[in-house]
């Protein structure tokens, strides 16, 4: 069945999805779903991400992308255009006031599989980087660790994580800009040691586009206060900048994710990738 047959984001008739007894029914929230149902399922097919009867380990951090994430793949899932199985997992980190019941209260009230896991990697952190410095280098490789290890423990072959459009485009411009090279987050990547897909489904989906379903969905959202709250981090200028383009030239940040899968190595510098030392003109 093609990515682009409406129907088969249709409804059942008479049949609603129990997650979303609480949503709009607006025709304005409605196109949003299915604008992210579309796009979520395209980026899962055009970079073969799902075999039919894997498990994958959805991280769930209590934040608008990843609670956009797990409804839809759900959603997904219930119009059985998803042969997976899912577990939503949440890794606390021992963050001070962290709330530790919004997110199982959520999992059991929508009757969704899941696991939560306590690992003190908060203390970690604060100990390691000196106060005013960047955490989050630091705690997403502790975090990513800990989801990895849960994931070969629950038989998941993929760990899936719900980084969105603007995080790519950031990460792109950040590793650029900072590290002198183009790299971006891709869809799909096999971890270090092999043996975890880590998977980004919502690649092609707008931020924005998450955070109106996020208030249409009134997910109960959990803030980060570890990093969230620090000023001054490269991301927010990469994510500041971005916004600025798109406001004078909209339409930029589309072209731009376009860019990242039209590459074209011996129109760039990189010896690596293209035998510069072999073209010579033809005789």
């Amino acid at each position: 069945m093609g990515i682009h047959e409406q129907d088969a984001l249709s409804e059942p008739e008479g049949i609603s999805f129990p997650l979303y007894r609480d949503a709009p029914s607006s025709v304005e929230f409605n196109k949003l779903r299915k604008r992210l149902l579309r796009l979520t399922r395209q980026a899962i097919e055009d970079y073969a991400m799902a075999k039919p009867g894997e498990r994958w380990l959805v991280a769930l951090s209590g934040g608008k992308d990843s609670y956009g994430l797990l409804a839809v793949l759900l959603d997904l899932k219930w119009r059985g255009l998803l042969p997976i199985d899912l577990l939503a997992c949440n890794l606390d980190q021992g963050q001070p006031n962290f709330p530790k019941n919004v997110l199982p209260d959520y999992l059991n009230a929508n009757g969704i599989a899941h696991r939560i896991e306590y690992r003190d990697t908060y203390s970690v952190v604060t100990d390691k980087i000196a106060e005013g410095n960047t955490y989050c280098s630091l705690c997403s490789r502790l975090r990513r660790g800990h989801l990895y290890r849960i994931a070969r423990e629950e038989g998941c072959s993929s760990l899936v994580l719900g980084h969105h459009r603007e995080d790519i485009l950031e990460t792109f411009f950040m590793n650029m800009f900072h590290g002198g090279r183009l790299a971006a987050m891709p869809p799909k990547l096999m971890n270090d040691d092999g043996d975890v897909m880590v998977l980004r489904p919502l690649a092609l989906c707008a931020e924005a586009d998450m955070a109106k379903f996020a208030d249409g969905m009134k997910f109960p959202i959990i803030p980060c206060d570890l990093c969230g709250s620090q000023e001054g981090l490269q991301r927010n200028a990469m994510k500041a900048m971005l916004d600025d383009i798109e406001k004078r030239m909209p339409g930029r940040k589309d072209t731009m994710l376009r860019a990242l899968a039209n590459t074209r190595p011996s129109h760039l510098l990189d010896r690596k990738l293209f035998d510069f030392a072999s073209l010579s003109p033809a005789q």
